[in-house]
């Protein structure tokens, strides 16, 4: 085999949605650079301190401008209010983010609403706090709020990014009242993106606004409701469900139920009707979802459950974008669910990565063993609806109401026909079934069974498997199997099935210097990742592709076992890429020090492996990376590029917002600046596009639609 390395191409690199462009003076000041201690202002798009309270406040000012609509014209930052002291006089105080009325100039008498910021707080504090137990930090909000010379500002909200708290201000002739709320309406010139029949609209979600509203939701079960993280993920994923169904249903025309009236979450009669809904609700899902039994319930008091709807109810979840959804749900899940038996989620950049070489078409089935919380299946309809936008010429843009409804439509059919997924624990197939849902409607077809001991087990959803993903019918096969030296497979009735492959004892001829398998003493323990290789390849149909993340020493110890794992693969495959990936990679989203390799395979025929053993190897290239950055550090920080002076580079994105204003739809292209993230794998990507355009891939052609 020839080997051909790839080294990081220094185009810069968008996120998914967005294009990227050099700086320019058409699009703000003219710096390219940032110093370490600021940010770009999303208001303003000027140079700005970065502070703990300004990360606050951006997120909020993006929340503003995509969730409720608002432009960023009419909003101000650090904008002077009048307010009255107790000996009578007036001092000005500033709103973090001031909101005007549509289009009107930035004065006082067009003051509509009022944001106050607060860093977010330290010491990983979990516990979400209620609008009573935030009486203190209320009267700052209440006093920006409540002068006689402001008696048109009717809305505030007070915010450290965790906690969120809206209030209303009434006008009576006893004078002002602030009641609290659960959220804002959207801006009065906006329809939004969707209407439902329900008491309020229903918005699409901002990437960063969603993430914290699910750790939100958790975090007030965990820390309220006195209960463990995993056992607090367990009931946000009931309620999620339940979500996910409402919407269904309503789409059909049936009543909103998942939703909260303006005062339920703070009266005790509120809470009761809001539990009576959502329990109906449950019941409906338990019925529709044999994911879900008896003993599943819904467990937490009136009031919690009150929070966490009125928290998710606003939210679209079908009309949100894919990635949106997916960020937020697999941040939530990364945070709370990391296994300890090797079940190592893998990071999104790996994932992504994967998807893009191995490039599954609408024809292909995919399928991944050892799905997890489901990332590899989650990327792949993104990868798969991606494609239909730009063929579509809609790529960068946010769907129209029918191509959201048409896209729904055909990722739910091919989520039915062709996406598959198993696990050995039975919890992470609810959580992979949940991912499928978010993005395709559906719950897909993800089973519970060891895929080792396939087309064995005793766990359920063995049975419908091997109706469904027999070995040797798969197109593409991705997976991250569990690995390590403290969880050898020893059961005998597993590694029998292995035995004339990888579950052997190798030691080296001492006349030829060649591996020889002991047919008298065969393994008795074997590393759960050999055989992950030799099932992933016996799964695939010949000229089927293989994408496994493996640890390095399979692939450069030089030791019998290992050896003779990688004589296996070149004699049943084509090498096709390798990927070795910095320790940074696990480390922040799977806890895990180690160094791994994303290996890509494809199975050869019998006829090709014959042609082999009577002619001699085929020499083929080989793509080969290492990535030395992937975006973040061993503490989770982003690292950005920078230039020889060590400050920080930017880009100019351009992102199109689709908005309602009058009855009548627009768009709206947004040019904003940001720091380029330090990511090696996007050009590993891009490089690998560049490769395949010169060298083919070796062995049977492709056969599946695009």
């Amino acid at each position: 085999m020839d080997l051909f390395t790839a080294d990081s191409d220094p185009t810069e690199q968008g996120q998914p949605g967005e294009s990227s462009a050099p700086i320019g003076t058409d699009a703000g000041t003219d710096r390219d650079t940032l110093p370490d201690d600021q940010t770009i202002d999303y208001i303003t798009d000027d140079p700005v301190k970065d502070t703990p309270k300004e990360q606050v406040r951006q997120r909020i000012v993006r929340a503003l401008l995509h969730e409720y609509g608002i432009s960023l014209d009419d909003m101000a930052r650090d904008f002077p209010v009048p307010v009255s002291t107790q000996d009578g006089r007036r001092r000005a105080r500033r709103a973090d983010i001031a909101i005007f009325a549509h289009g009107s100039a930035h004065g006082l008498a067009n003051l509509r609403r009022v944001v106050i910021c607060k860093p977010e707080p330290k010491n990983g504090k979990t516990r979400i706090r209620t609008h009573d137990q935030a009486t203190r930090d209320l009267e700052e909000l209440t006093d920006l709020m409540g002068d006689d010379l402001t008696p048109q500002v009717a809305y505030g909200l007070w915010t450290n990014g965790l906690d969120l708290f809206f209030v209303h201000k009434e006008i009576s002739r006893f004078g002002s009242s602030f009641e609290p709320r659960a959220d804002w309406p959207q801006a009065d010139e906006s329809l939004g993106s969707r209407t439902v029949a329900s008491h309020a609209r229903l918005r699409r979600g901002d990437a960063d606004m969603l993430k914290t509203t699910f750790r939100r939701c958790h975090n007030f079960i965990h820390g309220n409701e006195g209960m463990p993280k995993d056992a607090a993920f367990w009931q946000f994923l009931y309620l999620l469900f339940a979500k996910m169904h409402d919407e269904r249903v309503s789409a059909q025309g049936g009543a909103a139920r998942f939703f909260a009236g303006l005062d339920e979450p703070f009266t005790a009669d509120g809470r009761k009707r809001i539990r009576q809904r959502v329990d109906r609700l449950f019941d409906e899902v338990k019925e529709e979802y044999p994911l879900f039994g008896a003993r599943d319930e819904i467990a937490l008091s009136d009031r919690a459950l009150a929070f966490l709807v009125g928290e998710l109810a606003p939210y679209d979840l079908r009309g949100t974008d894919l990635d949106v959804k997916g960020m937020a749900y697999q941040e939530l899940v990364g945070a709370n669910l990391r296994g300890d038996r090797g079940q190592y989620f893998t990071p999104r950049g790996a994932v992504t990565l994967m998807v893009d070489i191995l490039d599954p078409g609408e024809g292909d089935t995919v399928f991944d063993p050892a799905c997890g919380t489901g990332g590899f299946l989650r990327e792949t309809l993104r990868h798969l609806l991606d494609g239909w936008r730009e063929r579509e010429g809609t790529r960068g843009r946010p769907d129209t109401d029918a191509q959201l409804d048409a896209h729904r439509e055909r990722l739910a059919a091919y989520a039915h026909e062709h996406l598959f997924g198993a696990d050995f624990d039975q919890f992470l197939v609810r959580t992979t079934s949940m991912n499928v849902m978010l993005l395709a409607g559906i719950e897909g077809n993800i089973y519970h069974m060891d895929s080792l001991a396939f087309p064995g087990g005793h766990q359920p959803g063995v049975i419908a498997a091997r109706k469904r993903v027999t070995l040797g019918s798969v197109d593409v096969l991705m997976t991250n199997p569990p690995f390590g030296t403290d969880i050898k497979i020893t059961d005998r009735d597993i590694l029998d099935h292995y035995r004339n492959g990888v579950a052997q004892s190798w030691s080296r001829s001492r006349d030829t210097g060649l591996l020889v398998a002991s047919g008298t003493t065969p393994a008795t323990a074997v590393a759960p990742e050999q055989l992950f290789i030799q099932r992933a390849v016996e799964w695939v149909k010949p000229g089927g592709r293989v994408g496994i993340v493996l640890p390095n020493g399979i692939l450069s110890n030089p030791g019998p076992s290992d050896q003779a794992i990688r004589e296996w693969i070149l004699r049943h495959c084509w090498v096709l890429a390798s990927v070795e990936l910095p320790v940074e990679t696990f480390i922040v989203d799977a806890g895990v020090n180690i160094l791994t390799t994303l290996l890509f395979l494809k199975k050869k025929t019998e006829e090709e492996q014959m042609t082999e053993t009577m002619g001699g190897a085929q020499d083929y290239p080989v793509f080969m990376a290492v990535a030395e950055k992937v975006g973040v550090d061993r503490r989770g920080n982003p690292v950005y590029k920078r230039r020889p002076d060590g400050e920080v580079i930017l880009e100019v994105t351009e992102t199109v917002e689709r908005i309602r204003i009058g009855g009548r739809e627009e768009e709206r292209t947004l040019r904003r600046k940001r720091s380029v993230v330090d990511d090696d794998l996007p050009e590993i990507g891009k490089a690998y596009k560049r490769f395949r355009a010169v060298h083919h891939e070796p062995g049977l052609p492709r056969t599946s639609s695009p």
